[in-house]
């Protein structure tokens, strides 16, 4: 069966935007250093890579779905010019306090993917910049790192820990 590297958007991939704003359109989003790089690291070993993020922007009306959907189009155009392949895009438009079950930090999107991709979420990981993201990991069966923000407390319940994608790709091609 396939394995996967799960990724977080915002702060994994791309800058977060600053606390209380969102990632609206293209010209906001900004890959952070190295991301092509690892995301080919991840597909020589051939990992799937898929992308899990809260898009809470949707639900605020900030961004409708379709937008959203053409933010990430472009994202997957811009790294598949740099032969860096994600494989999938799922994201949870919901609110905090939504009902929904695919909301980071329940692992709906996760399982989501492992269904319609045929996935073996123990051999898989997820890779987030927050407790939420290791928390919908663990509840999927998956191992995880944590990508630790500037001045982020290194306790985490993670499996690793990284500074940034490129490091945590490496580290789990190295196991």
């Amino acid at each position: 069966m396939p394995r996967a590297v799960f990724l977080d958007r915002d702060g994994v991939i791309n800058r977060k935007a600053p606390e209380g704003q969102y990632i609206t359109r293209w010209d906001d989003f900004e890959f952070l250093p190295q991301v092509p790089e690892a995301i080919r690291i991840l597909n020589r070993t051939n990992f799937l890579v898929i992308v899990v993020t809260n898009q809470r922007c949707v639900a605020k009306g900030l961004l409708a779905a379709d937008e959203l959907e053409a933010i990430h189009r472009r994202m997957l155009q811009e790294l598949a010019s740099l032969h860096a392949t994600i494989d999938a895009v799922y994201f949870c438009p919901h609110d905090n306090d939504s009902q929904c079950a695919c909301r980071k930090p329940l692992p709906g999107m996760l399982i989501r993917a492992a269904k319609e991709h045929s996935l073996e979420l123990p051999q898989s990981w997820m890779i987030g910049d927050s407790e939420g993201d290791v928390l919908a990991g663990r509840s999927a069966g998956c191992k995880t790192v944590r990508i630790l923000r500037p001045g982020a407390s290194p306790q985490t319940g993670s499996d690793l820990i990284a500074n940034s994608l490129c490091e945590a790709a490496e580290k789990i091609v190295s196991i």
